[in-house]
C-alpha cells in the first residue's frame, strides 16, 4: 500500500488561496486515482475532489466547484489541491486518499494521509 502524507494547511483568511500537496512517501501514485476528502468538527467525512488514475477525469463537490482545483503530478508523485476563494465553512481538517483506478467511480479508497488543517477566518 502506498502511504500518503499530506501538507499546506495553514490559516488563512476569508478570500484567500493555499494549495494541499499530498505525496507519496512510500510507493507510486502513477496507477492510482486520488480523492482530497475533508472533516470539519461535528460533520462527516466529505469527498471534495477526485481525479483518475489517467488524470484526464476529475469531479468535485458542488460546494467547491469553480474554486478548487485537483490536478496530479505523476513524475513528482504528488497530487495538489489548489483552494481559491476560501470561505469559513470551507474549515476541516484535509485528507487525500488513494486508490485502485476504479476508485475514481466506487467511491472506495484504501490508503490515506494523516489529515491537514485547514482553517479559514471571517
Amino acid at each position: 500500500q502506498v502511504q500518503l502524507v499530506e501538507s499546506g494547511g495553514g490559516q488563512v483568511q476569508a478570500g484567500g488561496s493555499l494549495r494541499l500537496s499530498c505525496a507519496a512517501s512510500r510507493g507510486t501514485l502513477t496507477n492510482y486515482a486520488l480523492g482530497w476528502f475533508r472533516q470539519a468538527p461535528g460533520k462527516e467525512r466529505e469527498i471534495v475532489a477526485r481525479i483518475s488514475s489517467s488524470g484526464s477525469n476529475t469531479n468535485y463537490a458542488d460546494s467547491v466547484k469553480g474554486r478548487f482545483t485537483i490536478s496530479r503530478d505523476n513524475a513528482k508523485n504528488t497530487v495538489y489541491l489548489e483552494m481559491n476563494s476560501l470561505k469559513p465553512e470551507d474549515t476541516a481538517v484535509y485528507y487525500c486518499a488513494a486508490g485502485g483506478p476504479n476508485s475514481y467511480y466506487s467511491g472506495f479508497y484504501s490508503s490515506w494521509g494523516q489529515g491537514t488543517q485547514v482553517t479559514v477566518s471571517s
